[in-house]
């Protein structure tokens, strides 16, 4: 089991993400759509188009 601390949040995408950028790009989203400082030490999700991809930044 991951023990993970109470104060980490989850941030998730709505609108689909490119999968095929980096960590370069997908911090950008997290900045650019999510409204959040990718660096913060929080979860990011981004899903695909068909939802049966994510990648957790």
């Amino acid at each position: 089991m991951i023990g993970l601390p109470a104060t980490l949040r989850v941030f998730v995408s709505v609108p689909p993400a490119d999968l095929r950028k980096g960590y370069d790009g997908l911090a950008r989203l997290a900045h650019d759509v999510l409204r959040q400082d990718p660096l913060s030490g929080h979860f990011f999700v981004f899903a695909n188009r068909r939802r049966d991809r994510v990648k957790i930044l």
